[in-house]
This record gives structure tokens, C-alpha cells and sequence, in this order.
């Protein structure tokens, strides 16, 4: 009879070890993309790539961006333990000025939101030019 109960108690021991919930854990090389300054209408295409360092496939649910001009791309395939993937992030650079937007990452992650962030500056291809064009154009009306 104490054959029968140790036997138990190590089946259900082992059990208990095995029924362990498998996570997905998602590892960003870097989670900032600095741009530099770049010129108008360059390639505003940059990459974040990630591991699935944990012991259950990755689902990235959504990547959402604070703002319109910038556009993720999100995988839509799983991503299963110890592959890597990308997140592709288009920026609209005929927008001059500075760039400062976070992207958000949802995923079945053990950390599930990651924010994403891409900096930098976007300038005229040719400043002079684009001075001339404003004083033919004339004072605007606002």
C-alpha cells in the first residue's frame, strides 16, 4: 500500500512540474530607432527585430502607432521559441521637421505592451530652394 501512495504522490509531483504554463517572452535588440537627420522624401523605412527568447510560441497581436504618419508593420505569423522577427516602421518623411513616436507593441508575451520609440530630424533637400519657393509664393493667409 505505501508502494502504491509514494507512486502517487511522484505522478502527481511530476504533474504538477509538467503542467506548468509554457510563455512567450519577446527581446528587442534595441527599442529605440534613431533616424539621424535625413533628407525630405528619403527612406523613412526602418526595422526592430526581436527574439522569442521564451518556451511557447509568439503572437503579435497589434502594433499600434501614436500618430498617423507613422506606419508598423506587424509579422502575422507566430513566431515560435528561439526565432527572431521584425517589425518594420515606415516614417512619412516629406514632413520636415523633428520626428519623436512611439510604437506599441501587444503581443501573448509575458510582458505583453512593449513601447517602441524612433527619434530624429527630417530636413529640405535644398533649403535655399524651398526659401525662394516662399517668397514667390508670397505671405500666406491664415
Amino acid at each position: 500500500m505505501k508502494k502504491i501512495i509514494t507512486l502517487l504522490v511522484v505522478a502527481f509531483i511530476g504533474f504538477a512540474v509538467n503542467a506548468q504554463e509554457k510563455v512567450a517572452k519577446i527581446e528587442f535588440k534595441t527599442n529605440k530607432v534613431d533616424y539621424g537627420t535625413i533628407e525630405k522624401g528619403s527612406d523613412g523605412v526602418r526595422t526592430f527585430e526581436f527574439t522569442n527568447t521564451g518556451d511557447a510560441p509568439l503572437i503579435i497581436s497589434r502594433v499600434y502607432s501614436s500618430c498617423g504618419c507613422t506606419i508598423p508593420k506587424k509579422p502575422e505569423e507566430p513566431i515560435a521559441p528561439g526565432a527572431t522577427g521584425e517589425i518594420q516602421v515606415k516614417y512619412d518623411t516629406k514632413r520636415v521637421g523633428p520626428i519623436s513616436k512611439t510604437i506599441t507593441v501587444y503581443s501573448n508575451a509575458e510582458t505583453p505592451t512593449v513601447a517602441l520609440r524612433i527619434k530624429g530630424k527630417v530636413v529640405d533637400a535644398d533649403p535655399e530652394q524651398s526659401v525662394m519657393m516662399k517668397q514667390k509664393k508670397g505671405p500666406t493667409n491664415n
